[in-house]
């Protein structure tokens, strides 16, 4: 075996003798999770999503005069959308009868809207001025052609996840 020449020696020694690196290694980054998609009612009211959140009914109720507003809206709640419905029906229970609540269209010179076509109903019952909580199903809305029925849900909680 060959004797390493004395200026490789001297070359290797301060390798040898360092310390060993100090830094930390970086950590891995850290595996966010998706961001939670959320939208809010635009009135404050009762959300229900129709299908996979295709679009939304905001439901609002001014319990002072018993009066039920149904807005439909699109996916993230921020655009109405007109459907040619004349009325809406929701079927409840509230304190174990049925009641059947006909939401009529609202015509609006304002926004132009009309009797079948429109963005908004609205009904008025004297139980809704005392009745805070009920069970409820949609019968059924046609909505940019596409059919939701029986669409299930609580008031005030709603549907959506979101």
């Amino acid at each position: 075996m060959k004797p390493l020449p004395l200026s490789g020696l001297l070359l290797a020694l301060p390798l040898a003798l360092a310390p060993g690196c100090s830094r930390e290694s970086p950590a891995p980054p850290a595996v966010s999770s998706p961001a939670k998609h959320e939208h809010h009612p635009p009135h404050g009211g009762t959300a229900v999503a129709l299908g996979d959140e295709a679009c939304h009914l905001e439901l609002v109720l001014d319990a002072a005069t018993g009066t039920l507003q149904a807005y439909v809206l699109d996916r993230e709640m921020e655009k109405f959308i007109r459907v040619p419905a004349a009325s809406l029906e929701i079927d409840t229970t509230v304190d174990g009868l049925p009641q059947t609540l006909v939401l009529r269209a609202v015509a609006s010179s304002a926004t132009g809207e009309t009797v079948g076509d429109t963005s908004l109903f609205q009904t008025q019952a004297g139980w809704l001025k005392t009745t805070k909580t009920f069970d409820a199903t949609l019968k059924s809305i046609t909505v940019r052609g596409t059919v939701y029925s029986d669409v299930e849900f609580s008031f005030p909680q709603g549907n959506d996840e979101d």
